[in-house]
């Protein structure tokens, strides 16, 4: 197993250098290769996309991107997503990658402390998956009241911050609640040496549960932390000089998202047996996975404004529960949503949506 950090995961990567590592950061495992997508005559050009982790079913939409050739009919050339874990801002601010997938924490981050020319031009994840994991037949904690008294593993760094910004919008005393490190396999959850472990709901909440426990999940979305993840990040330069290389790859993005809400069992099956081949995935892990994520896709607000829309509350909240983690930046510094708000206006019926 492998942490999701810059040496390790979801960008997450780049919150290491920042001492905010394990913050937006969890556990996977496997490697894999750079993909490309041929694309036909192209009017804008070749792109590359750095992805936040390795091909697994967290890029079944772009799996599908790909499989259906939604880059090449958006008028991209080659389309090549370049598996993580990386320094994904760092590659999208130095012009390495046109694209990333990163999350409002790790973005924010960077752009706060280092100035970094980044916008959030669409989010696939509207609710962040980070979750305090613990087994229904231990600990059980499904409300942040229940942590008082628990002992609950952290990863050092970043992780540490988001959780102390869960027990201050709960009103909970730090004091009133015993943190250990831990790495980022859950096993001290499983042996009983922890209540409760910082993870995340895609990945060890399933693993757990694979072992043959029942878990219980209280997810920080859900309880005082909302942000948003897995958005999809530019910067101001291309954003201002290339808008219709953004709003194609937004267009095909969407439509491959499209299928993967639809057939999440098929998005899997991309993923174990053509995408991350070379990783040994677990069908069963990966169809559970892209079950689950496609609750954090999927919102009411999705259902009626389209696919990697951030309404203004949303992103209000990203904003707060960047605060209370030490993050100060504004909406505007953060969000650029104006040209997926273009493509949406030029092409309604991206707005649509049928899931499984």
């Amino acid at each position: 197993m492998t942490n999701r950090t810059a040496q390790g995961r979801a960008a997450r990567g780049r919150l290491a250098a920042l001492g905010i590592t394990a913050a937006l950061v969890l556990t996977a495992c496997g490697g894999g290769s750079d993909d490309t997508s041929e694309g036909g005559d192209s009017d804008l050009g070749d792109v590359t996309v750095q992805l936040s982790w390795v091909k697994n079913a967290e890029f079944a939409g772009e799996f599908f991107a790909e499989e259906n050739g939604y880059f090449a009919d958006a008028g991209l050339g080659t389309v090549t997503l370049v598996p993580g874990p990386g320094a994904t801002e760092n590659l999208v601010a130095s012009g390495e990658a046109d694209f990333g997938t990163a999350n409002a924490v790790s973005t924010g981050q960077v752009i706060a402390e280092e100035g970094a020319p980044l916008k959030i031009v669409g989010s696939k994840f509207q609710r962040n998956p980070f979750t305090i994991l613990s087994l229904t037949d231990g600990a059980d904690i499904a409300t942040p009241e229940d942590l008082v008294g628990k002992t609950i593993g952290v990863q050092p760094g970043g992780n540490e911050a988001l959780f102390s910004a869960l027990l201050e919008v709960n009103d909970i005393d730090e004091a009133d609640v015993e943190t250990v490190p831990v790495e980022y396999d859950p096993s001290p959850l499983v042996d009983g040496e922890v209540d409760g472990f910082f993870a995340y709901v895609t990945n060890e909440s399933i693993t757990v549960e694979e072992l043959g426990h029942e878990v219980t999940n209280l997810l920080l979305n859900d309880n005082g932390l909302p942000f948003v993840a897995e958005a999809i990040i530019a910067t101001d330069e291309t954003i201002s000089e290339r808008p219709e290389v953004v709003k194609a790859y937004l267009e095909a993005s969407i439509r491959g998202w499209q299928d993967a809400l639809a057939d999440p069992d098929e998005g899997a099956r991309l993923a174990v047996e053509v995408y991350g081949k070379d990783l040994d995935l677990d069908m069963t892990k990966e169809a559970r996975q892209a079950e689950i994520q496609n609750e954090l896709v999927l919102t009411d607000d999705v259902e009626q404004n389209g696919l990697f829309t951030i309404t203004d509350q949303l992103m209000n909240e990203s904003i707060d529960s960047l605060a209370r983690a030490g993050i100060e930046v504004t909406v505007d510094d953060l969000f650029d949503l104006s040209l997926l708000e273009e493509l949406l206006e030029e092409q309604p019926e991206l707005r649509s949506i049928t899931a499984s």
